[in-house]
């Protein structure tokens, strides 16, 4: 399904924008954001900065807005700010933004958004809109992927800290330690009516996974369904292997990963065993993965 290219949200004029800033993502971030609001000014686009002070609280801010007041959220923080805010939307005629900061950013990786400040003000000001899909886990949205098995045992041990200090680094190294230990249980992914047994699997709604590295080739945010990786090895040197895969682009060439196409996607195994959506743990097994029949609106860069 082409998600196609959408009219200007505010015919013409200079959108307004509402920049939603997660001020937990440090000093380096918000002195972007500065930037970003700064370069805003050349194009004369009515600027308003909300920062948000807990956990939630992002999608509190998306959910409360008045669609009247603004033609865009921008968000200025990294994947659980965005998943949050996305999550406020359902219902909301307003057009999302990204001004990538935080831990990471898979969303803006994928629409080859630049994390410099000029660029990221052209396109909040100028950038085509465009439709995407987004997923559904267990009812809560989700925009990247979602996954059970090993990828969720990672998410869940990483150590804030050393994500703090390393970024995406602290989950490689989370990854080769679960490796070792090797203590999560599989679990059963029904795909469209079809089961299958893995030990991790991951519901890929776009090609990245982690950042830059690419997971499922065939994923598109303008697709209506999603591509899910089972990857069925166990042990460090599967993580290693699989590791090496994501980095060159290719996981899928190991024989003991399948990419699968489906809509609808239920995953069991041992109840309460956590499940992770765009990098944070989001609920726990069994669970049930669907296609979001609401579009988001997000602007792309030019």
């Amino acid at each position: 399904m082409d998600a196609g290219l959408m009219n200007h949200p505010n015919n013409g004029a200079p959108r307004r924008i509402l920049v939603v800033f997660n001020p937990a993502a440090g000093r380096r971030r918000r002195t972007r954001l500065d930037a970003v609001v700064d370069a805003l000014k050349h194009f004369s686009c009515p600027v308003t900065v909300v920062e948000t002070n807990a956990p939630g609280h992002a999608e509190q801010i998306a959910r409360d807005l008045n669609v009247a007041d603004f033609d865009v959220i921008a968000v200025a923080g990294g994947d659980g700010t965005v998943n949050e805010v996305v999550n406020g939307l359902p219902g909301k005629a307003i057009t999302l933004g990204l001004i990538p900061s935080g831990t990471a950013n898979v969303l803006a990786d994928e629409i080859g958004l630049s994390k410099a400040p000029a660029i990221i003000a052209r396109a909040l000001a100028l950038g085509p809109i465009r439709q995407i899909y987004v997923g559904r886990a267990n009812g809560r949205r989700f925009c990247m992927m979602a996954g059970a098995g090993f990828d969720a045992n990672v998410v869940s041990e990483v150590s804030l800290a050393l994500k703090k200090r390393v970024g995406p680094l602290a989950y490689a190294w989370q990854a080769f330690v679960q490796g070792f230990r090797d203590a999560y249980a599989p679990c059963d992914v029904t795909i469209d009516g079809v089961v299958h047994r893995t030990t991790s699997a991951v519901a890929c709604n776009g090609r990245r996974y982690g950042g830059p590295f690419v997971a499922a080739p065939a994923a598109s945010l303008a697709d209506d369904s999603f591509q899910i990786v089972l990857m069925k090895g166990r042990g460090w040197f599967s993580v290693l292997r699989y590791g090496m895969g994501l980095m060159a682009g290719k996981v899928g060439a190991w024989p003991d990963v399948q990419i699968l196409a489906g809509r609808n996607v239920a995953i069991t195994g041992q109840n309460g065993q956590p499940v992770q959506a765009d990098g944070d743990i989001l609920t726990t097994l069994p669970l049930k993965l669907s296609v979001d029949l609401e579009p988001v609106r997000l602007i792309y860069p030019e």
